[in-house]
């Protein structure tokens, strides 16, 4: 009987140390409210928090968007978020969730729906080598695991696929103020493959590095990864400062040709009455992003035509106000971007799009491509507004309007960018070009959904 006592207090003391060790763990940001933030998951809770080792998540992404030039192939041009207009559209459907058990920790999300298809196609690196890595990776949005130190406030080690913070909107529309990104977000990552270690040193800071494949790249273009790192801190309710800093070579068969980017925002909440029927909260999103690429035939700045300039410059700002105790809000806002040598704009899709020649990776091949080199010049700017309804934190309706001009032909018109006719199955005559112009203004409406 005395030893059925001993066993029964032992396992007690045993249950007792754990949970006083998971009473006593520091957890980052504990407390601080970041509901608020562009780029972070609005609820205040998950319904299933209360599971031990996994925290299920499903995200539902619909939009129905028209373009006033009305392309005849209802193909939209530049854009991550869109594919398709005049159509309505499943652009994601995620599901997965977060598994957690003694520090042992991973995080796996689907992708599934037109982002499946439009993300993957701006990456470039499986074209060098075997084995369809677009078609393996397409329906991950994130796939990693790692490991958790009770150390500080929490030290993370993982590995595989994670999101990106660089360009402050996240890759899931939930979580962001506006719909369609402005050019500083859209044509900066949304993902990295690789590894990252998360250093809290205290309750208001985060410090994280990353060794990765390369730039929103699921393989690498060159021999050296690309090594950057992310620095957050958020020392109250009411105000957010980030920097990410990147370097790498992404340059297919150049790898004397180096890139550097510097992303830096600025997060403000300058008015906040939750339980107002009228303004409850007032705030603004400020994101500057600088950088270059340097060798292999270009330079940073004060380039000339045999050695162009390539570098990358670019602004947005947003300001949100929320109505009805949180229930509604209007955003307001826009942004402006600078890239000679066009080496992080968006491909144009369909017949225009620059695809890699097979025969030499540093070139494309195409019908009618849209010309990337050394040396061209692109700048854009956009606006956008919209309007939100949230009966709850699970749903989002969304209706915005967007603008957004460059200063060569771009978009697409409404002659399209496939053929003719609009359809694939068309033959090209000679005489027939896609029709790109320098304006898009846009409607888009949405249904957010997050559980």
């Amino acid at each position: 009987m005395k030893i059925t006592t001993l066993i029964f207090s032992a396992l007690l003391n045993t249950a007792a140390l754990a949970q006083d060790t998971i009473n006593n763990e520091k957890i980052p940001f504990e407390g601080i409210d970041m509901t608020w933030q562009n780029g972070s998951d609005r609820r205040d809770s998950s319904v299933f928090n209360k599971l031990n080792y996994f925290t299920p998540s499903v995200l539902v992404d619909i939009n129905y968007n028209y373009s006033f030039d009305n392309p005849i192939d209802n193909t939209v041009i530049g854009s991550t978020a869109l594919a398709r207009h005049n159509e309505v559209q499943v652009a994601a459907v995620h599901f997965g969730g977060d598994f957690n058990y003694n520090g042992a920790r991973a995080r796996i999300m689907t992708q599934f729906g037109t982002r499946s298809t439009v993300v993957p196609r701006n990456d470039y690196s499986p074209f060098r080598g075997q084995y369809d890595l677009p078609s393996v990776y397409r329906y991950l949005s994130e796939a990693y695991a790692g490991y958790h130190i009770n150390k500080l406030h929490g030290i993370n080690i993982d590995a595989g696929m994670f999101m990106s913070y660089i360009g402050l909107n996240s890759y899931y529309q939930a979580e962001n103020w506006e719909y369609q990104a402005s050019f500083t977000s859209d044509n900066t990552p949304w993902f990295f493959n690789g590894i990252r270690v998360q250093i809290h040193p205290t309750k208001h800071l985060k410090i994280e590095t990353w060794i990765i494949n390369g730039w929103q790249s699921y393989g690498k273009f060159n021999a050296l990864p690309g090594v950057g790192g992310n620095i957050t801190w958020c020392p109250n309710n009411n105000f957010k400062i980030l920097t990410n800093n990147y370097y790498g070579t992404d340059a297919a068969g150049i790898p004397s040709r180096k890139r550097f980017h510097s992303d830096n925002s600025m997060l403000v909440k300058y008015y906040n009455n939750p339980t107002s029927k009228g303004v409850s909260k007032m705030a603004f999103s400020f994101t500057g992003d600088f950088g270059f690429e340097n060798g292999g035939g270009v330079k940073a700045f004060n380039g000339d035509s045999a050695t162009p300039s390539q570098n990358f410059i670019s602004g947005m700002i947003y300001n949100r106000i929320w109505f009805n105790k949180n229930k509604c809000a209007w955003t307001v806002g826009g942004g402006a971007m600078t890239n000679p040598g066009r080496y992080l704009v968006l491909y144009p899709t369909g017949d225009a799009s620059p695809l890699p020649n097979p025969n030499n990776p540093t070139t494309t091949a195409g019908t009618h491509p849209f010309s990337a080199n050394a040396g061209d010049q692109f700048k854009g700017w956009d606006c956008s507004t919209n309007f939100d309804f949230m009966p709850n934190q699970s749903i989002t309706f969304r209706v915005e309007f967007v603008h957004r001009q460059s200063s060569v032909p771009y978009f697409a018109g409404h002659g399209g960018v496939t053929s003719p006719t609009g359809y694939t199955t068309t033959a090209l005559p000679s005489n027939w070009l896609p029709d790109l112009v320098k304006t898009e203004n846009k409607i888009i409406v949405a249904i957010l959904f997050r559980l």
